[in-house]
């Protein structure tokens, strides 16, 4: 409710073929490709992200 009821999602981490690869909605929270998967630069990918709310409060999370 109020400003703590808005959040706000980024990714804390990334290697940089995965920043390549993967992009991320501030607002939503969703992920999306920027490219096509290829298996042969790697079989899976890490992020991490976190969700901020509008007061001091955060949760990190690892996506793989």
């Amino acid at each position: 409710e109020g400003i703590n009821g808005h959040v706000k999602y980024s990714l804390k981490k990334a290697t940089d073929l995965a920043s390549e690869i993967f992009q991320l909605d501030a607002e939503t929270g969703a992920i999306t490709l920027l490219r096509s998967l290829d298996f042969e630069e790697g079989d899976s990918h890490e992020l991490e992200g976190q969700a901020h709310d509008g007061g001091a409060l955060f949760d990190p999370a690892k996506i793989v």
